[in-house]
């Protein structure tokens, strides 16, 4: 069987655990801040309350770049979100209502980095 980030279970490619490394951060007034891998340029900044994102959060790209901005509501997007291209130009605008989300809605957002789980022996 091939190897790689998948196991083999019975003949069935599944998805193995791959750890995540810890990104570097820092708490400076009340915001949470996080660096790219190469532990000089942010990838995130952003306020946690109690345990959930809240407020006005923005997300950098490794050259520094903003990438995106937005809002959350005790941990739900909420508000504004912007995307920028690599130049710092509005890509695309979206708008997140509160009441959009119900009770059978599945809210994902991780203050981390989520790791690459494609196959790279393709």
């Amino acid at each position: 069987m091939p190897s790689g980030p998948w196991l083999w279970k019975e003949g069935v490619k599944i998805m193995a655990k791959k750890a995540v490394p810890v990104k570097k951060s820092e708490l400076i007034d009340g915001y949470t801040i996080k660096y790219h891998a190469n532990g000089k340029t942010r990838w995130s900044k952003g306020k946690i309350v109690d345990g959930q994102t809240e407020g006005y959060w923005e997300w950098y790209r490794p050259d520094g770049t903003l990438k995106r901005s937005g809002y959350f509501d005790k941990g739900k997007p909420v508000g504004e979100w912007i995307t920028y291209d690599d130049k710092g130009n509005v890509y695309k605008v979206e708008t997140k209502k509160a009441q959009d989300l119900t009770d059978n809605s599945e809210v994902i957002f991780c203050p981390t980095e989520v790791s690459d789980t494609s196959d790279s022996t393709k």
